[in-house]
């Protein structure tokens, strides 16, 4: 007797991930949900929703199937390549989304929840530590994001002249830098705030003011600020 392989449709059509999105909106499903909607059929022995769940727990959340990327993903039992392709251009759009949103001018950065609700949804997921300058006009508003390093950051690797030069060409009135902590762990280190402190004197300088350092963590709501926390200002 061959296993029965579950659809969509198998499911009781109030529990339905498709009929209740419909129903009740996109936000009232699980993550195992909308990646059922994604992968539309399961495998032998488990539903749609049952392999979102477990690719959510294979890969600790929706954070770390986007850190997994294609490659990984697509070795999963019941994904393969269009199935990937389709989960992760969803990711796409919703890293996309998430750039448009602040990238309006009416937009501005209020409190270091702002930059990290704008930065980590992609900077969590980097697998190398990166250092970014967001540039905001005199409303902070933001005008444009450089990204600047890759690697180990510390006041002596990084030119300090470099996280000012962007800003000096676009007549920003001030600056925030953000970097991740691939660790996941948002705990500055006596580098990060060595940094910014160099970046703040020399802010006064060129009258370009630091508003904050960020440091990004993995997990919604992870990261560090050290303004708040006043590390270096």
């Amino acid at each position: 007797m061959r296993t029965k392989i579950y659809r969509i449709q198998d499911i009781n059509q109030n529990e339905r991930p498709r009929e209740r999105l419909e129903e009740t909106g996109a936000g009232s499903l699980s993550e195992a949900e909308l990646l059922a909607i994604l992968l539309r059929v399961g495998v032998v022995g488990e539903s749609a929703v049952m392999v979102g769940q477990r690719l959510l727990n294979t890969f600790g959340g929706l954070l770390g199937i986007q850190q997994a990327g294609f490659d990984e993903l697509k070795k999963q039992h019941g994904v393969g390549k269009a199935k990937a392709s389709q989960i992760m251009a969803a990711i796409e759009i919703g890293a996309r989304l998430a750039r448009y949103k602040f990238s309006q001018a009416e937009h501005a950065f209020h409190s270091p929840d702002d930059v990290a609700n704008f930065m980590q949804y992609e900077m969590a997921a980097l697998e190398q530590e990166e250092l970014r300058v967001i540039l905001l006009d005199t409303r902070n508003r933001l005008q444009k994001v450089v990204p600047l390093y890759t690697g180990s950051l510390n006041s002596s690797s990084v030119r300090i002249g470099e996280l000012f030069k962007e800003a000096i060409r676009q007549n920003a009135a001030s600056i925030i830098l953000v970097h991740n902590h691939p660790s996941g762990d948002p705990r500055p280190s006596p580098e990060d705030i060595n940094l910014t402190r160099a970046a703040v004197q020399a802010g006064k300088l060129l009258d370009i003011e630091v508003l904050d350092h960020i440091i990004i963590g993995k997990g919604e709501g992870n990261f560090t600020s050290l303004k708040k926390k006043e590390l270096g200002f």
